[in-house]
């Protein structure tokens, strides 16, 4: 939770924290983990509700709505079913990209006017830098 903040922040935060509530600072704590237990509580409460209203095993991490339709509503028949069509589109689509991909980079490098092993300049005159990794929609989903 905290890996991005180094000991002098965190101490600074607790520095700000005390000056801010001052003597109230053990009652503000109490009341923060009385209020994280309530929310634990309840969400323990509303899964144990929904998995009894369904009549199936329910999770906390199966509130999520892919999983949950994944794995309570849909057999794996039905999600096959479902993917069939949609990886068909997916697999000619990533073939006319790869193929559209491979014919950019034969018009560049007939283009290039430059002669072989020479390497492309870059505005602080160095090596040229590399592009930052791209993010798919799998990695987000």
């Amino acid at each position: 939770m905290f890996d991005n903040l180094n000991w002098w922040e965190i101490g600074a935060l607790l520095l700000l924290a005390l000056l801010i509530f001052g003597d109230r600072l053990p009652a503000v704590i109490n009341d923060g983990l009385r209020m994280v237990r309530n929310l634990r509580r309840m969400a323990t409460n509303a899964t144990s509700d929904l998995s009894r209203e369904l009549g199936t095993d329910i999770q906390l991490e199966d509130l999520h709505p892919k999983a949950f339709i994944r794995k309570h509503l849909l057999s794996e028949e039905d999600e096959a079913a479902i993917r069939k069509p949609l990886q068909g589109v997916y697999d000619n689509l990533r073939a006319d990209v790869t193929g559209v991909h491979d014919e950019l980079k034969d018009v560049a490098a007939a283009a290039d006017v430059r002669p072989k092993g020479a390497r492309p300049a870059t505005a602080t005159g160095g090596a040229p830098t590399a592009p930052a990794p791209r993010v798919s929609y799998d990695d987000a989903t």
